[in-house]
């Protein structure tokens, strides 16, 4: 979607109570398309309905009478979002039984989206310590519950979680050695990673793999029993910049694993693998179409809703606020390249680096879509999918994810020197102040590390603490 969102005259945020004429960009996300395809289908109309869902929220009239500030944007409710939250990581109903192999899941959702609305976690340290140990499993890995085979879904969760409580207590539960020799039986002959052993190898196998080598410092090169090492891969890493590469679909967006359809959420795993392998403007354009990415992502985001979706002719979910949201700070950096040096190639051309600097995706039709139509507004609080939707822990951390990525402006400040060195980036975040700010300041999250999704000072400190370790 093309709009005129963010190319606007910069301007002054209107102090609440001033009235002023709507812009452009107001009248896209507040009012039905302009053209509407004649074809009558299943997706036409549930599409049609989406935007009638989200019509009254976006326009205002579905909220209370003086809860919007001056550009009809209702306030973050955060301290709602925070009691759900602090909820969800308490006794659940029987109803969530059936969740129970998820149960990391839950613990990074809820502490990541605490983070994100300023709270400390630390306080779920020992509980979080204690709960944890006995689904880590002696061949290696994280389990979703008790007696349980090791996942690397839940290992990633469970990893992250422990770097979000922080301390040296919770680092050292992760048995670095075991975790090795797991990850090395899950490297498969053609580069990727399997999620479990005999399990499905997918693009989420290599982002939850690099995520986790990268942040306990493990060694990189591969034990003579894994399956890549007959096929003569040497490294952890061996060949997987190219296997993700092979994810790439003609539309130009990313599959679970070659050959079958794109997929946001697939998407932001390829590219934060990729920017875990070397530096963005390095390996993002060594391994992907970039032009054809960029176009695939810009069309998952939708007017009037403003929201994206996760797949062709599919409809908007909060969730892909983080999924593809969380994409274009990647795409940015791998089109700006460092300070003082030069992206090359297509992708690092002139043109695509000012276009970077002034936003590849509405941020403001983000945000309006995620202060109107995803905050549940009823007592239980969270965020949610759509307004037809319930709130839940998932849903609450990756859309306040995504309003993050949209309120901020990430730089890659300075790059490794060698495609080795798996810390050597450092990113700073900053206020987005081109065009008009639409939300007010008491409705700005905390910023979160587009790679790791964390914050900066959690990734930092993890790294820190294991970046010393020679061997185990």
């Amino acid at each position: 979607m093309a709009t005129a969102a963010d190319t606007v005259p910069d301007q002054q945020a209107v102090p609440s109570g001033d009235v002023r004429a709507p812009t452009l960009h107001e009248a896209l996300l507040s009012t039905g398309p302009p053209i509407r395809d004649i074809l009558d289908t299943d997706t036409s109309r549930l599409q049609a309905e989406t935007v009638d869902e989200c019509l009254p929220f976006l326009s205002g009239t579905a909220l209370e009478e003086g809860s919007v500030n001056a550009f009809g944007l209702p306030h973050l409710d955060r301290q709602r979002h925070i009691k759900f939250l602090h909820k969800q990581l308490g006794t659940l109903p029987a109803g969530y039984m059936s969740a129970d192999p998820s149960r990391p899941w839950f613990f990074y959702w809820c502490l990541a989206g605490l983070a994100l609305l300023g709270e400390d976690v630390a306080v779920y340290r020992s509980r979080l310590i204690s709960t944890v140990q006995p689904m880590q499993n002696a061949t290696g890995g994280f389990a979703g519950g008790f007696g349980q085979l090791s996942h690397l879904a839940t290992t990633y969760a469970t990893v992250l979680a422990l770097a979000l409580v922080g301390g040296e207590e919770a680092y050292e539960v992760v048995d670095r050695r075991s975790m090795w020799k797991w990850l090395c039986s899950l490297k498969q002959p053609d580069g990727g990673f399997q999620m479990a052993v005999g399990g499905e190898e997918d693009v989420r196998g290599a982002y939850c793999a690099a995520v986790i080598i990268s942040l306990l410092n493990l060694p990189l090169d591969l034990s003579p029993g894994s399956p890549a090492y007959a096929a003569g891969h040497t490294g952890l890493f061996g060949g997987l910049g190219e296997w993700v590469g092979r994810c790439q679909t003609y539309e130009g967006g990313v599959s679970a694993f070659p050959g079958i359809e794109a997929h946001g959420a697939y998407a932001f795993c390829a590219l934060g693998c990729l920017s875990i392998l070397d530096s963005p403007h390095r390996s993002i354009q060594r391994h992907m179409d970039v032009p054809q990415l960029i176009s695939w992502l810009s069309s998952r985001q939708y007017a009037p809703e403003g929201g994206f979706s996760g797949r062709t002719n599919k409809l908007v979910d909060g969730c892909y606020s983080h999924w593809v949201g969380g994409c274009w700070p990647l795409i940015e950096a791998c089109l700006e390249g460092p300070p003082g040096g030069s992206a090359t190639g297509p992708a690092g051309s002139g043109d695509a680096q000012a276009a970077a600097k002034n936003s590849l995706f509405s941020r403001n039709g983000l945000i309006r879509y995620i202060l109107c139509c995803c905050q549940d507004w009823s007592k239980r609080g969270g965020l949610r999918d759509k307004p037809s939707k319930y709130s839940d822990a998932y849903h609450t951390c990756y859309v306040l994810s995504g309003l993050s990525s949209a309120q901020h402006k990430w730089n890659l400040v300075a790059t490794r020197a060698h495609e080795s060195i798996l810390t050597g980036d450092r990113w700073e975040a900053s206020p987005y102040t081109k065009g008009q700010q639409i939300f007010d300041e008491c409705d700005r999250v905390q910023t979160i590390h587009p790679v790791y999704v964390m914050p900066q000072h959690v990734v930092d400190s993890i790294q820190k603490y294991f970046g010393s370790r020679q061997g185990f």
